[in-house]
């Protein structure tokens, strides 16, 4: 065998390892963030349907709906300070065991909220511990999201930095259809009076599963190269410097410092992506279901929002992959662009009462924001450098998130009660327009070494 062939066969094991690993790490990613969001949406189910009967009943059935729907916004309360404290942490200890410990506080904290007593058995005490685990579950999702995307594209190729990336992206749209399959299943097979006892808790208590996957990720992934070497330059910077080593500043403090214009954009970049998603999974239900919107039955349109989910997770692989080729920003762009004009097709659709039309409606926006969101996690890891990188993306996003998540569901009722749908699919519109002009502002950063 001569010298050539070896050297081919061993390029050839290489290349056959790295593509093994990254599958590994690829799923551990997707299965993380999966579980990871379906609890976080599990709750929100929850909250419409379940809790204010069962922490609640001492006020008014709408009054215990807007209760249990505050508590709902802790968890969007929590998220930026998840993202600041596992950002400091993962900047400083690695991705791999700061991903690991959010994915355990999710899943003990959504144990947790399946195991509480109710109002009826400890008084005022349920509702206050069951917003104490919400808060818990936002911390949870505000590391997570950081370590799982950049275990993923930190370990990826550069020319497939986006596809891979689009893994982590995955879990939310998969989220959403376990989350509301959970109950479709439970509550078809077992009756209500059982449901509204019992029943319920048990998609929460099944997420004790995520503490499984956390284990997987620990025993069988390494940490990202980047973050390795980034590790050996400190040590070796240790071993030379003979001076008194300078005090070091958080890695949160270091990234605004260094980029506050970045983060500030990416949390601009994420408005129409977080208003439009909460709107197109969360709003239409209800303005879908009102004899006042739409009409339909309750079943009808969560089985529309299911199949669009369902649509979204190709879109957002193929859009990814497209950002390896022809660069993240201008994918990005096309699809605020479209998401900000299909607003306007969006609720006359829904309004013909068509399960098709209403299907078409929900699937064109979901899409269309899958062009965004899937090139997302490499636009965002590519924008820091590697000591700040967990930092000032986690920033970016959960800011992001909060401005235009928290409160989109309860801003689009508003308008539409107090105005016109019409003025709903303005505010998409205006969140679209806003993401625009960030991501035109930011630089592209496709192909950029993340060594460094």
């Amino acid at each position: 065998m001569t010298a050539n062939s070896t050297d081919v066969e061993s390029q050839e094991g290489d290349d056959a390892h790295l593509k093994s690993n990254m599958r590994k790490v690829a799923m551990a990613a997707l299965a993380g963030t999966s579980i990871e969001w379906y609890d976080f949406f599990l709750y929100g189910t929850a909250a419409a349907l379940i809790f204010p009967t069962a922490f609640f009943p001492e006020s008014t059935p709408t009054m215990a709906l807007i209760l249990s729907f505050g508590t709902f916004a802790f968890g969007f309360i929590a998220r930026p300070i998840g993202g600041i404290l596992f950002g400091h942490f993962g900047d400083r200890v690695g991705r791999k065991r700061t991903l690991v410990l959010a994915l355990i506080i999710m899943g003990v904290a959504s144990t947790l909220i399946g195991l509480l007593p109710t109002y009826a058995t400890i008084g005022i005490a349920a509702p206050i511990l069951l917003t104490v685990l919400r808060f818990t579950q936002g911390l949870a999702i505000g590391g997570q999201w950081g370590g799982a995307m950049l275990l993923v594209t930190e370990s990826a190729p550069s020319n497939k930095r986006g596809y891979y990336g689009a893994y982590a992206q995955a879990g939310a749209p998969v989220g959403v259809i376990l989350a509301n399959l959970a109950f479709i299943a439970i509550s078809a097979s077992v009756s209500e009076e059982f449901f509204m006892e019992w029943g319920w808790r048990i998609p929460f208590i099944s997420s004790v599963l995520l503490i499984g996957v956390s284990m997987y990720i620990q025993l069988h992934l390494e940490e990202t190269d980047a973050f390795k070497e980034l590790e050996a330059a400190n040590e070796q910077k240790r071993v030379n410097d003979t001076a008194a080593a300078p005090v070091q500043r958080s890695p949160v403090i270091e990234a605004l410092i260094k980029y506050p214009k970045t983060i500030g954009l990416a949390a601009g970049a994420f408005l129409s992506i977080q208003v439009c998603f909460y709107i197109l999974i969360g709003f239409v239900l209800a303005y879908g279901s009102d004899p006042d919107g739409a009409g339909m039955s309750r079943d009808t349109m969560l089985l529309a929002v299911l199949i669009a989910s369902a649509m979204q997770v190709p879109a957002q692989f193929m859009a990814a992959s497209y950002s390896d080729r022809n660069g993240r920003r201008g994918i990005f762009m096309i699809g605020a662009v479209l998401m900000g004009v299909w607003a306007f097709a969006l609720f006359p659709l829904i309004d013909t009462a068509n399960f098709w039309m209403i299907v078409l409606g929900i699937t064109g926006g979901l899409v269309f924001l899958g062009m965004m969101y899937g090139p997302q996690a490499a636009l965002y890891t590519e924008l820091f450098s590697t000591e700040v990188r967990y930092s000032g993306a986690s920033l970016g996003y959960q800011i992001g998130a909060i401005l235009g998540g928290a409160f989109a569901p309860t801003i689009a009722t508003i308008l539409w009660s107090q105005y016109d749908i019409f003025w709903v699919s303005v505010y998409m519109a205006g969140a679209s327009v806003a993401s625009y002009a960030c991501v035109m502002l930011l630089t592209e950063t496709s192909g950029n070494s993340l060594h460094g």
